[in-house]
């Protein structure tokens, strides 16, 4: 039984090795990866039956590596935030520890995967559908002032970060800040919108057209008022295409 975690913080990783392999002693710890850059390079020749990850890396969030790689290998999430529960379970998640963590909270987790295991099938692919929502939130809540207003998912061209604060356009140009982590909701509303980078989560049905920028980047172009420029990197034009020609 191969094993991966990945974690920046040496002692905690250590320290997670520990807990797994006084657990299960027979299991192997493949690989500590302290990265998302160093995770996709690895997991592109490389596998596991089992990750354990924190979630902020030093260089982003660690959703950006089953993103991208698309892996179908069940996911123990190790973290200090809460708030990112609903986005590890649209990545691969099968369980949610909150650090600081200790030996029962690990038993546990693995207690869990092997019960899945055994319940629905070795094709790990399934376990992670198990869990996973099909169904995208057909509304959010916003505030305004004193009131709180629900507005459709269908209706909200564009979410962005600005100053550290998420706001959301609609197809009307109404501007509302909204409480969410971006990650968050970019689970909760389903496949019509895609990830163009860190700061932007664009609906398919707001892009006019793409044109190509200067380093092959594309660039949207929007059928509302937004005046900072949402990029696609040249690295993910091919899937960004591919996504925009869905219905």
């Amino acid at each position: 039984m191969n094993v991966v975690i990945i974690e920046d913080e040496k002692n905690l990783a250590e320290e997670l090795q520990h807990y797994i392999l006084t657990t299960r002693h027979e299991w192997t710890i493949a690989k500590i990866l302290p990265s998302v850059k160093q995770a996709l390079a690895w997991f592109e020749t490389n596998t596991c039956q089992l990750i354990f990850s924190d979630i902020q890396l030093g260089d982003g969030l660690s959703f950006e590596i089953f993103r991208q790689l698309k892996l179908n290998i069940p996911v123990i999430f190790c973290t200090a935030f809460n708030e990112y529960a609903i986005a590890a379970f649209r990545n691969n998640g099968i369980d949610y520890i909150l650090k600081p963590y200790g030996q029962t909270a690990i038993d546990d987790a693995i207690m869990h995967y092997e019960s899945l295991r055994q319940r629905i099938s070795p094709d790990y692919s399934t376990i992670i559908k198990l869990l996973q929502k099909p169904t995208a939130t057909s509304r959010l809540l916003v505030n305004l002032r004193d009131k709180i207003i629900p507005i459709k998912t269908d209706d909200i061209a564009l979410f962005y970060i600005q100053h550290g604060q998420v706001s959301l356009i609609d197809f009307e140009q109404h501007k509302y800040m909204i409480s969410q982590p971006l990650d968050e909701l970019e689970a909760a509303v389903g496949p019509g919108f895609y990830r163009a980078d860190r700061q932007h989560l664009v609906n398919r049905k707001a892009i006019r057209d793409v044109s190509q920028s200067l380093g092959r980047k594309l660039q949207l172009n929007l059928l509302v008022g937004y005046s900072e420029a949402v990029t696609i990197r040249k690295e993910k034009a091919t899937e960004f295409l591919e996504w925009l020609t869905k219905d």
